[in-house]
């Protein structure tokens, strides 16, 4: 009898091992798609994989964040209907914060999603828009003062600002040089989960760089 329940639990086991094995090279293999997106629609293919992958792990927050990040940015570089794609990028957000995810990571790209609103029509938005949206890279930092991003999006937001006001880049320049140092100080967190976000480090290099 022992040794058919031990058969059962190690079955149970290797079973487990294998989906989380199969759930861990599909998302690599996602991840590693986002830096080869040079069009729309390759932005949407690779969207809609996140999305399936999210689809059958319900429990995991990194399938919809990544589909809400890949939304963002092609609503940022690509000739589209903006609004609609960050209002897309916020619906998948929407739906981690319903289900409970509420984490450092989630809070950057809301704000992150904001600053694209912002970037619309900077003229009549940013007046309402911009205090929230620094109140959420601020409510981020506050969750992980270790999270790069967090600083680094909410230095690009006061970068923005200080210009829109015919003010000097010197405490924007300040929080991408601190934001640096973050970057450098996770790669061991990130090389011991390769699936945690980890982008944002080569804007922030060019951002500090621009600053000299």
């Amino acid at each position: 009898m022992k040794n058919l329940t031990l058969i059962i639990v190690l079955g149970l086991f290797t079973s487990l091992s294998a989906f989380a094995s199969e759930y861990e090279e599909a998302m690599k293999s996602q991840i590693k798609k986002i830096s080869t997106i040079g069009t729309d629609a390759e932005a949407q293919d690779v969207k809609n994989g996140f999305l399936r992958i999210a689809q059958a792990n319900m429990t995991e927050w990194l399938p919809m964040y990544y589909a809400a990040l890949v939304q963002t940015e092609a609503g940022l570089r690509f000739d589209v209907d903006k609004d609609a794609y960050f209002e897309e990028a916020q619906s998948y957000l929407k739906i981690l914060q319903d289900a409970g995810a509420d984490n450092s990571e989630i809070t950057a790209l809301e704000g992150y999603i904001m600053m694209g609103m912002v970037s619309v029509d900077p003229g009549s938005r940013g007046p309402s828009m911009s205090g929230p949206t620094m109140e959420t890279f601020g409510r981020a930092i506050g969750q992980d003062r270790s999270n790069p991003r967090a600083l680094y999006l909410m230095a690009q937001m006061e970068r923005g600002i200080a210009q829109f006001f015919g003010q000097g880049p010197e405490k924007a320049c300040g929080m991408f040089k601190r934001s640096l140092e973050l970057f450098e100080a996770e790669k061991d967190k990130v090389d011991e989960n390769y699936l945690l976000p980890s982008w944002g480090h080569q804007q922030a290099l060019q951002m500090a760089e621009s600053c000299n």
